[in-house]
């Protein structure tokens, strides 16, 4: 992103009135490279490649805020990598991750990753490097870093069913693995900042929050996202969590989240009555059924229903319900920028 938008990030987190609705897109490694005409393989491994394609999008599509912005990440591998996880990478898909502990309890024998050293992570780091002072000659800004939530690298890390087998079975154990994957999530962050120079934002991505109930979501995830926000005082932090389960969204002004991505299942005059005043949204398209798979007049139809229910322009980024989908078309994105701007 630029300046200029980064200040349109602020203001919405800010729940400031807009002369006009933004729109922002999630992007990463699921859409880029299909878009861009590359592999996966060298999006990950060809930094000049990986730039090429985010220095396209934004040249092709000025008005969109892409979130996080020239986010380098090689799917959702860089966290679990650094527990040891075996990732394996492909050329037309996101990479997989193979979990390495069965229960909670063989969590005793995992340490917390050092960032700087450990799986890809050290990887990700030195891309950032390169990449910041090449960014800054174009007038660009790399202004948020982001990580997976806690509850995804554990997931990762046994599998989401064994996890959720376990956090049931064995909430003690649960509770250990918990701490030290929030623990990586927030060094991870820091790390990430540390190695840039105008970072102000975070963004935490952990859709496994939604597979809680109320009660598990207030004992297992509530208060390590809490820590991790906390221990960014004073940034704009945004959170994205996209499956259709409301558990957590009476509770993000309580976890200082000021930008929310969520699903497109929800109605969204709803979210907005259960997240309070003060949470901006970003939202709220279907991501696959319109999104990518629907035709420009669908999508414009959808962002006028979306705009139009909602009613004000204040609080809304204009985004799709969930992260941009694989496959997302061009045209698509241009007429959601329309939908925005003639409302």
């Amino acid at each position: 992103m630029n300046n200029l938008q980064w200040s349109i990030i602020k203001k919405c987190a800010a729940m400031e009135e807009m002369e006009q609705v933004p729109v922002g897109l999630i992007v990463d490694s699921p859409w880029l490279p299909g878009y861009a005409g590359i592999s996966t393989t060298d999006y990950f491994a060809i930094p000049e490649k990986w730039l090429e394609a985010n220095l396209r999008i934004i040249k092709e599509y000025p008005e969109v805020i892409f979130l996080p912005g020239f986010w380098v990440e090689y799917g959702m591998a860089a966290e679990p990598s650094g527990f040891g996880c075996k990732i394996n990478f492909y050329p037309d898909r996101t990479p997989a991750i193979n979990h390495i502990i069965e229960t909670p309890e063989e969590s005793d024998s995992l340490e917390v990753p050092d960032p700087r050293t450990d799986g890809l992570m050290p990887f990700v780091l030195n891309i950032y490097k390169y990449i910041e002072p090449k960014l800054k000659e174009l007038g660009r800004c790399i202004k948020i870093v982001a990580a997976r939530g806690p509850l995804t690298i554990a997931s990762h890390l046994m599998g989401v069913t064994n996890f959720l087998i376990g956090l049931k079975t064995d909430p003690a154990n649960t509770h250990k693995l918990l701490k030290k994957t929030a623990k990586l999530t927030q060094n991870w962050l820091e790390a990430q900042a540390e190695v840039l120079s105008e970072v102000e934002g975070i963004m935490v991505l952990d859709d496994i929050v939604g597979f809680l109930s109320h009660d598990d979501y207030l004992e297992f995830a509530h208060p390590y996202l809490q820590d991790i926000f906390a221990a960014f005082p004073g940034w704009v932090k945004i959170y994205h969590n996209d499956t259709d389960n409301v558990v957590c969204f009476t509770h993000l002004e309580e976890l200082g989240v000021n930008i929310f991505n969520f699903t497109h299942m929800q109605d969204i005059a709803r979210v907005r009555q259960l997240v309070g005043p003060r949470v901006c949204l970003l939202g709220n398209i279907p991501p696959l059924e319109v999104l990518t798979n629907g035709t420009p007049d669908m999508v414009v139809e959808a962002a006028k229903n979306c705009l139009q229910q909602y009613g004000m322009k204040r609080g809304l980024i204009l985004s799709a319900g969930g992260g941009t989908s694989p496959g997302t078309p061009g045209e698509n994105i241009r007429a959601l920028i329309k939908a925005a701007a003639n409302f």
